[in-house]
């Protein structure tokens, strides 16, 4: 028996750390107690992972065209169909489509290649299926996607209130630290705003089951009640905010909340009351807020709630977006998304200036790119010809996913890393480029409180499987950017 090490899980936006054991030839896991993201704690999840760790239909070796070959003649290949299509269509016909399970030294490679050299943004995320709502909404908010919160918030909130998250299958690390905090404090209160009886609904001091789809009505119902009641934080909104006047009239439009969302007006007054008068309140928000058809109004509405009482940037209190992936906030801090540039910049014209001289970039990307719904729509008419798809299998994952293996399979070159060997995209799959997978990579992710954690590689890579960033890094050499690609190592990446 022996300590490997610690590392981070790769299964949620948590990031618990972990700790590594190998005991009669298995990897066990147990929760890190150094570790500020869960401090000892973890869940099934996390507790299953040694049995992960095997390699059952790994793909261990670079394929082209269906046959073994060596990494020199598979990043040939590679580079070769990037530049050819390059050439023949322009930039705009070539993508990249990643993934939040890669590391943020990953992610800032392949972001580095497409936007500064290659010169198009067409870089998405599979991020985008679950953060994008969230993004927006700080974007509108705050000028950037910042998150304003962190976990010790939720030990110090008197009032937490969940919206369209079942954080206690979703997140149990995160919830059982609030369950604890409120153990802990009687007086804190948790209420769950979700149409469904969930396991975490049955932990709530209230629960509102709304009409699916209302969550906007009711947090705007909420900003007209503390607005009329003379619950406005006045000097915080003259000071910080702007747009007070537009968003109180948009509220005094809004249907009866009780009404609109099919609760009954005294659950709803109940809610509207305990917000108002308690201080220090934290609303967390998940998928079943961002994954809607109008998610980024959803996150508006709440943290309009927060700006309106100035319960925001002070401890227990805030707005705080649960991300999903385990580093889908990684991804988000070095621009990884189509229409961002790295450190939550946009593609304002002094933005592309600073990033193109920090990166002595000779073809910025000037403009956003596609986003990962136009991005196959893209490739099935087929206007993107080349696509290079990273540790994520859209084949299935994707919305429209039939028409998405359609557009997979009339693709002139498709390029797949990935540390499985058959996946329903690994068909389509031109070249296969074996990945290293957890317990195998080293690098860092960033979890939803924006605390950066090292993933370390324990265990030796397999096979011929490589890093990602090595991959892309290699390809940009062949490309003719060697001297804006030296990284033999995740640390200079870093």
């Amino acid at each position: 028996m022996g300590q490997l090490g610690r590392t981070t899980c790769p299964y949620c936006g948590v990031g618990c750390g972990l700790v590594l054991t190998e005991r009669d030839r298995r990897i066990e896991t147990s929760g890190d107690s150094g570790h500020p993201a869960n401090r000892g704690r973890m869940c099934v999840k996390g507790a299953a992972l040694g049995e992960t760790l095997g390699l059952e239909g790994r793909l261990l070796h670079p394929m082209v065209g269906g046959l073994r070959t060596g990494w020199n003649k598979a990043l040939d290949t590679v580079a070769t169909g990037f530049r050819r299509t390059i050439e023949r269509h322009g930039p705009d016909a070539v993508a990249f489509y990643v993934s939040g399970q890669l590391l943020t030294e990953d992610y800032y490679v392949a972001n580095k290649l497409m936007k500064g050299f290659i010169g198009s943004a067409n870089i998405d995320t599979n991020s985008r299926l679950c953060m994008s709502s969230s993004v927006a909404g700080h974007v509108r908010a705050f000028g950037s996607d910042t998150v304003p919160g962190c976990y010790e918030d939720l030990d110090q909130a008197d009032l937490v209130v969940l919206v369209g998250s079942n954080a206690a299958w979703c997140h149990p690390v995160l919830f059982r630290r609030i369950v604890a905090a409120r153990e802990s404090r009687p007086s804190m209160r948790l209420v769950v705003i979700d149409p469904r009886r969930t396991a975490t609904a049955e932990e709530a001091d209230l629960h509102l089951p709304l009409r699916p789809g209302t969550d906007a009505i009711l947090f705007n119902g909420l900003f007209r009640h503390l607005a009329q009641g003379g619950f406005a934080g006045r000097e915080f909104v003259s000071r910080h905010t702007e747009g007070f006047d537009a968003a109180r009239a948009a509220a005094e439009k809004n249907p009866d909340a009780a009404t609109a969302c099919d609760l009954d007006p005294a659950l709803v007054g109940q809610f509207f009351d305990l917000f108002a008068r308690t201080e220090r309140v934290v609303t967390c928000y998940s998928q079943g807020v961002h994954q809607s058809s109008s998610g980024s109004d959803k996150v508006n509405a709440i943290i309009n709630c927060h700006l309106l009482t100035g319960r925001i940037g002070r401890p227990g209190m805030g707005p705080f977006s649960l991300t999903g992936q385990p580093n889908a906030m990684g991804g988000r801090e070095v621009g990884g998304l189509a229409n961002q540039l790295a450190a939550h910049m946009g593609f304002e014209p002094a933005d592309v200036d600073r990033v193109r001289r920090f990166w002595e970039a000779p073809r910025m990307a000037e403009r956003p790119g596609l986003k990962a719904v136009d991005l196959f729509r893209a490739v099935g008419r087929g206007e993107v010809r080349a696509l290079w798809i990273m540790a994520t299998n859209p084949a299935v994952s994707m919305p429209e996913a039939d028409a998405v293996r359609a557009a997979l399979e009339r693709c002139d070159f498709v390029v797949v890393s990935d540390c499985v060997a058959d996946t329903d995209t690994a068909r389509f799959a031109h070249v296969l480029l074996p990945a290293l997978a957890w317990g195998e990579k080293d690098g860092t992710v960033t979890n939803s409180e924006r605390r950066i954690s090292r993933q370390r590689a324990l265990l030796p890579a397999p096979g011929e499987a490589k890093a990602d960033w090595w991959a892309v890094t290699h390809v940009a050499r062949r490309l003719g950017f060697a001297a804006a690609f030296p990284y033999e190592s995740p640390a200079e990446i870093f």
